[in-house]
């Protein structure tokens, strides 16, 4: 049962993950049979209490011998930090390890280039690495009024009818699973849609535990159909996504900064109710077990989960996977996207400036949601991820009060691994008592 959970969970993070994936290798290689290096922290998450250790090894199977030297370069925002090297002599079909003990570092994170420049070969491998991270605080604060914003925006979703619909698709039914289109009225009155699955069953008084799934930048969320018998697969669009396109219509790169000069219409706001009326939705319907309800979700996924934890607390478990907006005020000079996508976007409003929208995305940071996340939370995160950097994850996975646990990969980028997946099935069915 555990696995049947663990692929369900797999193929929604799939599904969810948003923009390219990097996944990078701690193996650099030039030829199948040439020469390689392989770079080995001392911890294996690449997370350190002080100096930073690592080992840098030079296989050399050729029959020329080889000189040069490895070195290593530590940068933060575009600053040299320090530096080092050591000579290499390698005689022919031989290999060699380097031990290099970096600099003592404050804590926070650092890029760290290991480089190999020998006879016949020179390659770069990029790494980033952590010291003290439990110690991460963001210096910005969350709006005073942060709460109050929010609980108006639920005020006003409470006062639109849900008119929740459920159609059969009976052609998009499995052998074990029965699919339904869901359609609901959100904030503004705006239609969204999803989808649901149900295990078939015998018991019609049968009652579900509820997988929740949060979709990533602009995807197209589906109907995801498995082999577990004890989950209800709600996959949720949200408004200006998949089928719930309508009167947000944007183009890709539009989508995140779409009326983002206005704190109380920008997108995200009825984005994130979206996600509330999503519970509403579970709480209506009679087969659903209204108090086992996960919200999952990687990316804007990740993020969404967040913020419906926080805001929602019938939600009762939160898995959040590289979850982006996360201590916006840091994000500048650290990311590219969606970072030049606004600043894009302020040239062309006159009045408009940096300030002002960051002022407006302090209501929508992930850290401030996150102080007020109380159920229990896992979230995974890449230390070489270019949109959600472990430094901004850190800071908002280390105010969560609430129980949580956090899934270092130190060598994958807007990604987890399988490893973070099983667990979250472990977790899910051991808290649900799914047995």
């Amino acid at each position: 049962m555990v696995n049947r959970s663990n692929k369900i969970l797999f193929i929604l993070f799939c599904t969810v993950a948003t923009l390219c994936l990097q996944h990078v290798t701690a193996t650099a290689q030039d030829e199948e049979d040439g020469i390689s290096t392989v770079l080995t922290p001392g911890n294996k998450n690449a997370i350190f209490d002080s100096n930073a250790k690592y080992t840098f090894e030079v296989k050399n199977p050729t029959d020329a011998p080889q000189t040069g030297t490895v070195s290593y370069l530590i940068t933060q925002h575009g600053k040299k930090l320090g530096s080092g090297k050591q000579n290499v002599k390698l005689g022919k079909k031989s290999s060699q390890k380097y031990d290099f003990e970096l600099p003592a570092m404050k804590s926070g994170f650092y890029k760290v280039d290991f480089m190999v420049n020998i006879s016949d070969y020179d390659d770069t491998t990029r790494r980033v690495f952590g010291v003290k991270p439990e110690e991460i605080r963001s210096k910005y604060a969350k709006p005073a009024d942060f709460d109050a914003f929010w609980q108006k925006a639920k005020d006003e979703l409470a006062k639109v009818k849900p008119n929740f619909k459920v159609t059969p698709m009976p052609k998009m039914n499995t052998d074990n699973r029965k699919v339904f289109l869901i359609e609901m009225q959100s904030l503004d009155n705006y239609t969204i849609h999803g989808w649901m699955t149900v295990p078939i069953s015998k018991d019609k008084n049968r009652k579900f535990s509820v997988l929740l799934g949060l979709p990533g930048y602009q995807v197209n969320l589906l109907p995801i159909t498995g082999l577990d018998e004890d989950l209800a697969i709600i996959t949720l669009n949200v408004r200006g996504q998949g089928n719930s396109r309508g009167p947000i219509d944007t183009r890709r790169d539009e989508f995140i900064f779409y009326r983002i000069e206005d704190r109380d219409n920008y997108v995200m706001r009825g984005v994130i109710m979206d996600c509330i009326r999503a519970v509403d939705f579970v709480y209506a319907q009679p087969y659903l077990k209204h108090d086992n309800i996960l919200a999952s979700g990687g990316s804007m996924g990740g993020y969404l989960a967040i913020a419906t934890a926080s805001l929602d607390k019938r939600v009762n478990l939160c898995s959040a996977q590289n979850p982006i907006l996360c201590d916006v005020n840091n994000l500048d000079g650290e990311v590219t996207w969606p970072i030049n996508d606004i600043k894009k976007y302020i040239k062309t409003q006159p009045g408009l400036t940096f300030d002002k929208v960051l002022g407006n995305l302090n209501y929508y940071d992930g850290k401030n949601f996150a102080s007020n996340l109380q159920c229990s939370t896992i979230m995974g995160i890449g230390l070489l991820d270019p949109y959600a950097p472990p430094y901004n994850e850190y800071g908002t996975f280390n105010i969560i009060p609430g129980k949580k646990r956090l899934l270092v990969f130190k060598d994958l980028g807007h990604e987890v691994s399988q490893v973070y997946k099983d667990l979250e099935g472990r977790w899910m069915r051991d808290a649900f008592a799914l047995f």
